[in-house]
């Protein structure tokens, strides 16, 4: 019913900034939420960023100042903008929708890494 498709992934310095695109496609209901997760190596899978239809929107405590996101609905697309790059940013970028409905949605992910 839908796709989520992650891009904008890649291999940065520390302290540099990079933006992560979300799109979803196919059966996408007018209300929704969309989130970002992400998973770093050994680590439980963390939940980023939210942002909803009608203009609700939250962050993790860990990114708080650093990280902001948005959207264009009528495109179904999210951005997370991250700024000041840590290593500790290192990971797998997941997108997620939940629809109206209840129905959850995952994209493969995007790999970011950040070096030192």
């Amino acid at each position: 019913q839908v796709q989520l498709v992650e891009s904008g992934g890649g291999l940065v310095q520390a302290g540099e900034s990079l933006t992560v695109t979300c799109v979803a496609s196919g059966s996408i209901n007018s209300v929704n939420t969309m989130t970002w997760y992400r998973q770093g190596p050994g680590k439980q899978r963390e939940l980023v960023a939210l942002r909803s239809t009608g203009g609700m929107a939250t962050l993790a405590e860990s990114v708080k100042g650093r990280f902001t996101t948005s959207r264009d609905n009528a495109k179904n697309t999210m951005w997370l903008h991250r700024n000041h790059l840590r290593p500790e940013d290192t990971a797998v970028y997941y997108c997620n929708l939940v629809q109206g409905n209840g129905e959850k949605y995952w994209g493969p992910g995007t790999q970011v890494t950040v070096s030192s």
